[in-house]
């Protein structure tokens, strides 16, 4: 019998200066710095049934294509939700929103042919249980795909990561902890054929705490 999803509280998530913040930060990212070109990336080739944990102010739907039969838009953030709800309006293939949390999708068990997480790892609560639940609700050969900020490579930024995150970073930008390491998690969670490449945002000028990024796929394993 496949394991039921724990309730949660509707609003899980409450940030709603950050939240305001993020809805007009993200979309100028998306025009002048490139980052609508990953998003593209990151959707192309999926089908299917589609889940996307953390969907923001929705900029991922005009990205999926038309092979994509339905997307089940997680958001637990309200002001963001509502600009989620929104977009799904404008969007080429139907897009559910939805209130919820990725330590506890309201949704059954391997319902889904692709599971997409993207700049959503950072911010949960516990990245375990959220790969857990991506894992449970994926199909058995279901594609997970990612595009997420992480650690740095160098020791220098990397210690200055994990002091921000111990301090002011998760309070100013809405609960983001930039030292966290999604491949490896992943590969935790049971993932397997976990394909990425690693880039930086911007492309040019100086480097930020979230500028080092990570774009791939992983499977649930067919047994």
């Amino acid at each position: 019998m496949s394991p039921r999803a724990p309730k949660v509280p509707r609003d899980a998530v409450h940030h709603p200066l950050f939240a305001r913040f993020y809805a007009r930060f993200s979309v100028q990212a998306d025009l002048k710095g490139g980052v609508a070109a990953h998003r593209e990336a990151l959707l192309a080739g999926l089908s299917g049934r589609v889940i996307e944990i953390g969907a923001g102010n929705g900029l991922n739907f005009a990205h999926y294509p038309g092979t994509v039969s339905e997307v089940v838009a997680i958001e637990p953030e309200r002001h963001l939700r509502q600009l989620a709800t929104e977009a799904a309006l404008r969007a080429g293939v139907p897009v559910d929103v939805a209130p919820g949390a990725a330590e506890a999708l309201p949704v059954k068990s391997e319902a889904f042919d692709a599971a997409v997480a993207s700049l959503v790892l950072c911010t949960v609560r516990d990245l375990p249980r959220s790969l857990q639940e991506l894992y449970r609700v994926l199909r058995p050969g279901g594609e997970l795909r990612f595009f997420e900020h992480g650690r740095a490579p160098g020791r220098a930024m990397a210690t200055a990561q994990r002091g921000l995150d111990l301090t002011v970073w998760p309070l100013l930008f809405g609960g983001c902890h930039t030292a966290r390491d999604p491949i490896a998690a992943i590969e935790a969670a049971g993932f397997e054929a976990v394909d990425y490449r690693r880039f930086v945002i911007p492309e040019k000028g100086p480097r930020m705490p979230s500028s080092y990024c990570v774009l791939g796929s992983a499977r649930r394993p067919l047994a």
